[in-house]
C-alpha cells in the first residue's frame, strides 16, 4: 500500500475524529485487501448492532490515540 499516514497531528478535534475514522477504515482494508469481499460482507455487518458497536469502539480507541498525540488540543492551557 502507498504511504498515506504522515502524522497523527491535527488542528482540531473534528479533524482528529475524521482521522480516527480513516484509520479504522484503513485497518479493515489492510486486514481484508479484497474490495470485492469487503463489498460482499458490508450488507451483513451494516445491519448488525453488535458489528456497529464494535466499529464505534475501534473508532473511539483510534480517537483516544490521536487526542493524546495532539495533547488533547490544548493551547495556552485552554481546551478547544
Amino acid at each position: 500500500m502507498a504511504r498515506w499516514l504522515r502524522s497523527l497531528r491535527t488542528n482540531t478535534p473534528q479533524e482528529g475524529f475524521e482521522l480516527a475514522i480513516t484509520l479504522s477504515q484503513k485497518g479493515v482494508e489492510y486486514t481484508q485487501p479484497s474490495l470485492e469481499i469487503r463489498k460482499r460482507l458490508r450488507p451483513k455487518y451494516s445491519r448488525d448492532a453488535d458489528s456497529l458497536i464494535a466499529v464505534s469502539q475501534v473508532i473511539a480507541i483510534n480517537f483516544q490515540t490521536i487526542a493524546a498525540a495532539n495533547n488533547y488540543w490544548m493551547d495556552n492551557n485552554h481546551y478547544y
